[in-house]
């Protein structure tokens, strides 16, 4: 378990990383506008793309230190739906996971 505890801690300081460059972006800390429209068009049109990128490790980021605390609090191998083991195949493919195969399955 120690080792996929140094992997969440790593994944959530590069999603941290990640999420901080797509609100950089966001705020043109780069500079402003461009001032030809066309230009400003894709520069609107990239920041819907980084909006959802944003989301998406935003979503991510709350998987993992859901993972992490369900880790401190001695029940990172148990689901918790079940409170069965979690395979640890599963733990390895997908290190956030917090719920067995069989609950993680749409019903």
């Amino acid at each position: 378990m120690a080792d996929r505890k140094v992997e969440l801690d790593a994944l959530r300081d590069e999603l941290i990383d990640r999420l901080d460059r797509y609100r950089a972006h966001k705020e043109h800390r780069g500079g402003p506008l461009d001032k030809d429209m066309e230009e400003q068009a894709v520069e609107v049109q990239n920041d819907d793309v980084i909006d959802s990128l944003e989301d998406e490790a935003e979503a991510e980021l709350r998987q993992v230190m859901h993972a992490l605390a369900r880790i401190e609090a001695g029940k990172g191998e148990t689901c918790e739906v079940c409170e069965e083991p979690i395979s640890p195949a599963r733990l390895k493919a997908l290190p956030f996971t917090t719920l067995c195969r069989a609950c993680a399955e749409p019903r």
